[in-house]
C-alpha cells in the first residue's frame, strides 16, 4: 500500500434526512477508512430522529440545510477545506481502501473525479437482491454512471449541483464533467448501499416522488436522458443471463421495472397539474 508524505485532505459531504436507522454504519465505514486524512460533514435536512446525536457521537462537522440533497451537497463543499470532495449519502458503505484508492489514484494519473461503483446489500430484501444484479450491470458503464468523488476546483468549476433537480442531480453533474472535458477515472474499491426498497410499496413510493421533477432533468439533458432513463438498456445484457438462471428474479425484475416506471409516469402527469 503506498504511503504519501502529505496525505490531501478529503473533505467526505453525508446529506442526511432522518438517517438513523444507516447513518451510523455509513460513518463507521468513513471512520475506518485506511487513509487517515479526512473531514465528515454531514449537512442535515432539518431531522427529527437521532441523526444529530449519531452524526456529533462520530466527530462530524453539523449544519442544517434543504430543502433536497442537492442543496445540501453544494452547501457542504461550501464548507469543505480538502483538496478532495466526497459525496456520500447515508446509506452507504464504504470499503476500507475506497479513499485511498481514489486519492492515490487522482494524484498518481491525474484524474479530476472519480468513479466508484456502487452495489446493493441482497440481505435486505429480495428486492435488493434484484437492484444487485440490475446496479452490477452498470459496472464499466461509460452513461448510466455518477462520479462522486472530485477534486474541489473541480466541482467549482462545472457549477456544483443543479438544486432545481430532485431526480437525476448526479446524472445531470456527471454529463457536465464529461462536457466539459475533465479527466474521469475509476477504482476498485466499491460502496454498499444499504438502503435498498424492502417493499414494493417502497419502490412506487420513491419512484412516484422522482417523477415529480424529472422532467427538468430531460429538459436540461434532452439527448442522454433517453438513454440514461431507459427501462431497457444496453447494460442489462450482462445481468440477463443472471436472471434467466433464476425465475424468481426475472419475473421480480420484470415486476420492479414495470412498477418503478409506472410510478415515475403517473409522478410526471401529475406534476402537470
Amino acid at each position: 500500500m503506498q504511503k504519501f508524505s502529505e496525505q490531501p485532505l478529503v473533505s467526505v459531504i453525508v446529506p442526511t434526512k432522518n438517517s438513523e436507522t444507516t447513518i451510523e454504519i455509513c460513518l463507521k465505514s468513513i471512520k475506518e477508512q485506511d487513509y487517515e486524512n479526512v473531514e465528515i460533514i454531514v449537512v442535515d435536512n432539518y431531522s427529527t430522529d437521532r441523526t444529530r446525536n449519531i452524526a456529533v457521537k462520530y466527530g462530524a462537522k453539523f449544519y442544517w440545510k434543504g430543502p433536497e440533497r442537492s442543496a445540501q451537497v453544494n452547501f457542504g463543499a461550501k464548507k469543505a477545506r480538502g483538496k478532495y470532495i466526497y459525496r456520500v449519502d447515508s446509506d452507504f458503505v464504504l470499503q476500507p481502501d475506497t479513499i485511498r484508492e481514489a486519492v492515490e489514484t487522482c494524484e498518481r494519473y491525474g484524474y479530476d473525479a472519480i468513479v466508484i461503483h456502487n452495489t446493493s446489500d441482497p440481505s435486505v430484501s429480495f428486492w435488493a437482491k434484484i437492484r444487485k444484479v440490475e446496479r452490477d450491470c452498470y459496472k464499466n458503464d461509460e452513461l448510466n454512471v455518477a462520479a462522486r468523488f472530485w477534486r474541489k476546483t473541480v466541482f467549482s468549476a462545472v457549477g456544483e449541483f443543479d438544486e432545481n433537480l430532485v431526480a437525476g442531480d448526479d446524472y445531470d453533474f456527471h454529463n457536465r464533467l464529461v462536457e466539459q472535458g475533465f479527466k474521469i477515472g475509476r477504482i476498485k474499491a466499491q460502496e454498499i448501499h444499504i438502503g435498498e426498497p424492502k417493499t414494493l410499496v417502497e419502490v412506487v413510493r420513491k419512484h412516484y416522488y422522482y417523477g415529480k421533477n424529472i422532467h427538468r432533468f430531460i429538459k436540461k439533458n434532452p439527448e442522454k436522458a433517453l438513454w440514461q432513463l431507459s427501462p431497457l438498456r444496453a447494460s442489462h445484457v450482462k445481468g440477463f443471463l443472471k436472471f434467466c438462471r433464476d425465475p424468481m428474479l426475472l419475473t421480480g425484475f420484470v415486476i420492479y421495472q414495470v412498477a418503478r416506471y409506472a410510478a415515475t409516469t403517473m409522478g410526471m402527469i401529475l406534476s402537470k397539474f
